[in-house]
Order: structure tokens, then sequence, then C-alpha cells
């Protein structure tokens, strides 16, 4: 499936961009004061790390849904170590409360699962190939 997001600067603001994604409301990104930026928003680290917290969330209710375990909700807090990011390594530590789950072994079930999430999935174990090109503002992406 082909997705467009379209990327584009803010008028009167440092570093900040409007993402807009078909059928959602805008989103935006910024960088944070410390590095020259307003830290109206948050910045691209920040939606990096939050989509593997929500897409293990979401592969957990998934999951419970279809075994129709008694899963009510799931708090996910994501920490970055990003102290090494420019010798090569970003380190994620992921913790994960999954409600209405009293039994050990579903909880540790539900874990397991989450490792399988795509995002999981595609920062691990995938080869992620980036092209990027210079359009002439005059014509068509």
């Amino acid at each position: 499936m082909k997705k467009t997001i379209e990327v584009v600067s803010e008028r009167n603001h440092i570093y900040r961009q409007r993402v807009e994604l078909e059928g959602f409301d805008d989103l935006f990104v910024d960088v944070p004061e410390t590095y020259g930026g307003e830290g109206t928003a948050p910045d691209p680290h920040d939606y990096f790390d939050l989509s593997l917290g929500a897409c293990k969330a979401i592969t957990a209710l998934m999951y419970a849904r279809r075994k129709q375990w008694p899963l009510t909700g799931v708090s996910v807090t994501v920490n970055r170590d990003d102290s090494q990011e420019r010798h090569g390594t970003y380190r994620l530590d992921v913790a994960m409360t999954f409600q209405g789950i009293d039994d050990p072994e579903q909880r540790l079930r539900l874990e397991e699962i989450s490792h399988k999430c795509p995002i999981h999935r595609l920062m691990t174990t995938s080869i992620v190939e980036v092209t990027t090109r210079t359009v002439d503002s005059t014509t068509e992406a």
C-alpha cells in the first residue's frame, strides 16, 4: 500500500513543519528549544518512538480480542536513550502494562506478541531504503 505524506514548513516559525496526511487533521513537528527550535510540537524522534509504543499496544489489543482475553487497555511507556545515536546505537526501553489481565502467562504472551508488531519488526529486522530527490518547485512531484 502506498501512502503519501506531505511535510510543509510553517511560515513565521523557525523549524516547525505541518504534516498533511489524507483523512486526518494536520500534525505538527518541531525541534526542541535546546536545538534552536520553538518546541511547539513533538520532534521527529518523538514520532519514531511513539510509533513503536502505539503499534505494540494495538498489536496486543488485537491479539487479546482474537483470543477473547479480558484485556481492557494497554499502557506503554517508551524511554529513549539517544546518547550513543551518533555512534550508531539508539536505545528504546518499552514498559507495557496490560489492564484486565491477571494471568502471568497471558501477560507474557502479550509482551511476546508485541515484539511482532509491524513497527518493531521494521525497526529491528528490515532494510529500509530511502530515496531522496530534489524536485523543481514549478513542476509536480
